[in-house]
């Protein structure tokens, strides 16, 4: 990723996505906003208390780079499931009910999601003219939100997975993302070569607890929905490679800041 400013906005943009005049991206870091501390500065959520007016005035910074307000963006109720809604310039303005993923091909819609260690998926197909976003955490990850993403792009708009373009935005890594029973057992379930995902907590590159806690392990987040994406057929797939944990000077970690953060914001737009 490249980074970038602009009246005070910090974001980063993936090298294998056009930004241009017909298809936009960004993933922002936590910089710009005008929301106090635990929140500070650029939080653009409302699931958090912060209060109402800071994360209006932030969205407003943040979509008006593309000309627009809350009013005029597609946002995703998150469950951590794998449902992907189709939208379009008809559902600017509103939450889409109990989804992970947006997809559309339709010029004029702006799909938006804020995230704070869960995985940004981003699709788009530069031959059917479509995007998709998505919001992938552990749940997601092992009920393959990516590979379900795919399948909605090709259901809808006949994408080839092949022609896609995929990127994986920052996201809690292998390195700071210690994770128990119930995590260790679901990607046991889903992932052929498990044990290649789950870090033994100690080992080179884990900042786990070591032998007190055995039983669990750092699951890598990012090369799980590499892997999702690639099963699904995607062959272009570029990965942030920033930790969100590690990287708290940049953007929010629920996990590395206790709960008490915000969430940064990303947005992929058809103009």
């Amino acid at each position: 990723m490249r980074a970038f400013d602009h009246d005070g906005l910090h974001y980063f943009r993936f090298g294998a996505l056009p930004d241009n005049g017909a298809v936009r991206h960004a993933v922002f870091s936590r910089h710009g906003g005008v929301s106090a501390a635990p929140f500070h500065s650029l939080n653009m959520s409302m699931s958090v208390p912060d209060e109402r007016d800071r994360v209006y005035a932030n969205r407003r910074r943040v979509y008006g780079l593309y000309g627009r307000d809350t009013d005029s963006v597609v946002h995703a109720h998150l469950v951590h499931g794998a449902d992907v809604a189709r939208v379009t310039q008809a559902d600017n303005g509103t939450w889409v009910e109990h989804v992970d993923g947006l997809v559309t091909d339709q010029p004029g819609c702006v799909l938006s999601m804020n995230f704070a260690d869960c995985a940004p998926i981003f699709l788009y197909d530069p031959r059917r003219r479509a995007i998709g976003l998505g919001h992938a955490g552990w749940r997601g990850t092992v009920a393959d939100l990516p590979g379900a993403m795919v399948r909605a792009m090709t259901a809808h708009f006949d994408s080839d997975p092949a022609d896609l373009v995929a990127a994986i935005g920052p996201c809690i890594g292998p390195c700071c993302y210690e994770v128990g029973a119930e995590v260790i057992d679901g990607v046991r379930g889903v992932f052929a070569g498990a044990e290649e995902l789950l870090r033994r907590a100690g080992e080179q590159g884990s900042r786990g607890a070591g032998e007190k806690n055995g039983d669990r392990r750092n699951f890598d987040l990012p090369e799980a929905n590499r892997r999702n994406l690639a099963a699904a057929g995607v062959r272009a797939i570029e990965t942030a490679d920033l930790c969100t944990a590690c990287r708290t000077d940049l953007f929010f970690s629920h996990r590395a800041e206790r709960g008490r953060t915000g969430r940064f914001g990303t947005v992929f737009a058809l103009m």
